[in-house]
């Protein structure tokens, strides 16, 4: 008996001991971290609870002093709750978890280690071990909770049933523009998919692009297809264009134009003309063209900056458009490297016998190419009229011999096309360099981060209405303008633009004057620390009559982490940093960009249940930590031009002024997870009736993507980044698939809950497709799938869905 107690007291002792290592450990850590935020005047809790960690193990070293060190336990776990309910910006799940866990489980272990050790009376060691138990349940609980959503919005409830169903303009019945119809609502009409059979969903058919999916220069697959009858027109990144038909998924033709460049490798969509349809041209026009080929074809802008039109029956090149088929939209731009700094990352908007074209331009550098926004004839491929800021009286059509002005305002977004009105909305970026604007002249400041109405037949500016003043954080208009009808104050309909932005405000515009149409205030912002040599607007617009979408203001609180280390880093490095709200200045010392240059909203825009007026946008969250590096000092970096999160401890060229770059690196603990409190991503509904949030939801899970970039394969629905758009339904689905995580999913419309969800081979960031088959009447969900922005795992698939023979509507 002697034995087996003398053994059972060295394990006691061991687990004490060990037990006391770790207190010691922990305390050291968050005492000193403690002290590095204190200093720079933040919390004093981390600091304090290190010392008393300090002492806990300190204590449970010497057996003697094991019964004070459970009560030390006890108020420090107590503090920590009393403390973690009054820091915690919510009561809610995700902000208490990394400010109690920890201090949960090393109470628990103190528990369970004084219920083991034969030299605490009985009553103490009973009371322990049912604290101990209990708190083991409470963590069990925990871990079971990490796998329900958290941290959505419900707001008013809106009942479907007892709305009076707005009167929707009559549907096309193909997806022949990026948004389906003109106006870019992505709304569906039809109704043999609802959400009672959602889930019968089944996979009707697969195509493989065969797209190059290794090497520099791949690209990210961003394309929704476009459906005219029964063929689809699929690009790949490097526009290689697929006919597809829409019941068997099998190929028609393809036809691969060998196009490749360095940077923003992507292809969004394809044009389509048909010329029997145009009605912007006389009788005569179309019966000129009545025997000649390609009466219905294919427009692409690709990412070598060369724009060509297809035979849309044959996939044959129209040999009357351009130069054989071709026309190079470098010529007269500057010095476009052979497209590496500038080419079109958005289709070809077509306007009657015109197809307007924007571009996206490197902005790195004084002397970049022109932003200047081009139509051309379709037929011809001709040259029809140029917007150029710095040269408005240019000639209609423009001098074939002149160049146009370098560096202004790009449009790298969808435009969008009112031919009631025979405008062209532009929304446009800023002429580069992006983040010093010192010396911008003033065609810089007018039309930079602005949303610009342009004549659709000479392309002469009507009127420009800026939403970022001075823009130097990279706030490029990333979306298509929507054309909706909306209610201003005074319940009046206006023909509307929706103009979404990457910083969480939804802007609502007449598209007859630029006038806004629901209220913006023009607040101060901060001015000062500036770069040297920069002059930022005082004031910037605030759009305060419609809900702000993933901005509110960060603070210490606000910081997460996975456990109470990362979190303490994560105030350490928010205290560090220069943060004054939106619009911080950029500056030379570490700055916060929250919402940050990726988004707020990003380039998928949104989507419209035109028949209830209720608006479907996702947004992401992450905020960036960023420093202008002065020529000096940049030659301490490796200049890189990646994206995300290839920049990461890189310096970005941006040669302007004084400096030579900016640093831009995730605001992130080191476990590589974003410091802002889930959820990183959502999806939101807005009544555009009375321009309140109806709900808002995390999108996607850590599934694959966790800590360290290591897929968890944990569906933990914390909502992650999302990039593409949503597509509704005329009977209450939202379909999505812009997640980090490998899944399309249908919600419903009212509430925001999932009904539906197909895996995938890989992310997908485009918006999905939706018709119905001309031959068959049957409903198809088709969605590209070529890997999420910056996964590993990429593929080349066009995946279609439909109900199975026999189901039907409920």
């Amino acid at each position: 008996m002697d034995n087996t107690a003398n053994h059972r007291s060295r394990i006691s002792d061991g687990c004490r001991i060990a037990f006391a290592l770790i207190s010691l450990a922990v305390g050291l850590a968050l005492a000193a971290g403690g002290f590095r935020l204190v200093t720079l005047g933040g919390s004093f809790y981390y600091f304090l609870a290190g010392l008393a960690y300090v002492a806990l193990g300190a204590l449970y070293l010497v057996r003697s002093r094991v019964s004070l060190a459970l009560s030390l336990s006890v108020a420090i776990f107590a503090a920590t709750f009393v403390w973690a309910l009054y820091d915690a910006p919510q009561f809610a799940f995700w902000p208490l978890l990394p400010r109690l866990t920890v201090p949960a489980i090393l109470f628990m272990l103190s528990l369970l280690l004084t219920a083991a050790l034969p030299s605490v009376p009985s009553a103490t060691r009973r009371i322990s071990a049912g604290g101990g138990v209990a708190l083991l349940l409470g963590l069990v609980v925990t871990l079971v909770e990490m796998f329900s959503p958290h941290g959505g919005i419900q707001g008013e409830v809106l009942d479907k049933n007892a709305r009076v169903a707005s009167v929707v303009p009559p549907q096309p019945d193909d997806w022949q523009f990026y948004g389906r119809n003109v106006g870019g609502t992505r709304y569906v009409p039809y109704t043999q998919i609802t959400p009672h059979n959602v889930t019968d969903l089944k996979v009707a058919w697969v195509y493989h692009t065969g797209r190059r999916t290794k090497g520099p220069g791949a690209g990210v697959d961003e394309n929704t297809p476009m459906q005219v009858g029964t063929t689809l027109y699929s690009c790949t990144p490097e526009d290689v264009i697929s006919a597809i038909d829409a019941d068997s998924g099998k190929q028609v033709w393809k036809f691969d134009p060998h196009a490749h460049t360095a940077e923003h490798v992507s292809c969004r969509g394809v044009g389509y003309y048909d010329i029997t349809k145009d009605d912007s041209l006389t009788d005569a026009d179309r019966q000129a063209a009545a025997d000649q080929p390609c009466q219905q074809r294919i427009l692409v802008s690709a990412v070598d900056a060369r724009l060509f039109a297809l035979d849309a029956h044959t996939g044959q090149l129209c040999t009357g458009f351009g130069e054989n088929g071709y026309v190079d939209v470098k010529k007269n731009m500057g010095p476009t490297e052979n497209s590496k700094r500038y080419h079109p990352t958005a289709l070809p908007v077509v306007m009657g016998h015109l197809a307007v074209i924007g571009g996206w331009v490197r902005d790195i550098v004084h002397g970049e190419p022109s932003g200047v926004v081009r139509a051309y004839d379709v037929r011809t491929g001709a040259l029809a009229w140029a917007w150029d800021v710095g040269d408005p009286d240019s000639p209609v059509p423009p001098d074939p011999d002149k160049q146009f002005t370098l560096e202004t305002p790009n449009v790298w977004a969808v435009p969008t096309y009112d031919k009631a009105l025979n405008q062209v909305y532009l929304p446009t970026g800023n002429g580069p360099p992006d983040y010093w604007g010192g010396d911008r002249d003033a065609v810089k400041n007018k039309f930079g981060a602005a949303l610009v109405a342009v004549d659709a037949t000479t392309g002469k500016t009507k009127w420009v209405r800026q939403l970022i003043h001075h823009d130097v954080w990279d706030f490029d208009l990333p979306s298509q303008p929507v054309m909706y009808d909306v209610t201003n104050a005074k319940g009046e309909k206006i023909p509307s633009l929706i103009q979404t932005t990457k910083t969480g405000h939804i802007f609502v515009i007449d598209r007859r004057t630029g006038e806004f149409v629901t209220p913006v205030e023009e607040r101060p912002v901060p001015t000062t620390p500036a770069a040297q040599g920069e002059h930022l607007s005082p004031t910037q617009p605030f759009s305060v009559g419609m809900p702000t979408i993933g901005a509110d203001p960060l603070s210490e609180q606000s910081m997460w982490g996975v456990s109470t280390f990362d979190q303490l880093y994560c105030r350490i490095m928010f205290k560090n940093s220069v943060y004054e709200g939106p619009f911080t200045p950029p500056g030379e010392k570490p700055y916060i960009e929250w919402p940050s240059l990726l988004g707020g909203m990003n380039w998928g825009g949104i989507s419209i249940d035109e028949a209830n007026d209720i608006m479907f946008v996702n947004d992401m969250r992450m905020p960036l930590r960023m420093m202008l590096v002065n020529h000096e000092d940049a030659k301490h970096y490796k200049i890189s031009t990646d994206e995300v999160p290839g920049f990461m401890g890189t310096l970005r060229p941006q040669v302007a002024g004084p400096y030579s770059g900016v640093r831009i690196d995730i605001l992130q603990s080191p476990l590589q997870v974003p410091c802002n409190t889930p959820p990183f991503g959502t999806m939101s509904a807005i009544d555009l009736r009375t321009k309140k949030l109806l709900w808002q939801v995390p999108m996607g899970t850590a599934e694959q993507l966790g800590p360290m970039g290591v897929k968890s394969h944990l569906p933990i629905p914390m909502g992650m980044p999302t990039l593409g758009g949503p597509t509704t339904t005329a009977t209450g689905l939202v379909f999505f698939a812009g997640t980090q995580d490998y899944y399309l999913r249908a919600l419903d419309s009212m509430t925001g809950k999932e009904l539906w969800r197909a895996p995938l081979p890989a992310g997908a960031v485009a918006a999905p497709l939706i018709y119905k088959s001309p031959k068959t009447g049957k409903e198809y969900v088709v969605i590209s799938v070529g890997g999420a922005a910056h996964s590993p795992d990429v593929a080349d698939d066009v995946i279609a869905y439909a109900l199975p023979e026999g189901a039907t509507a409920q």
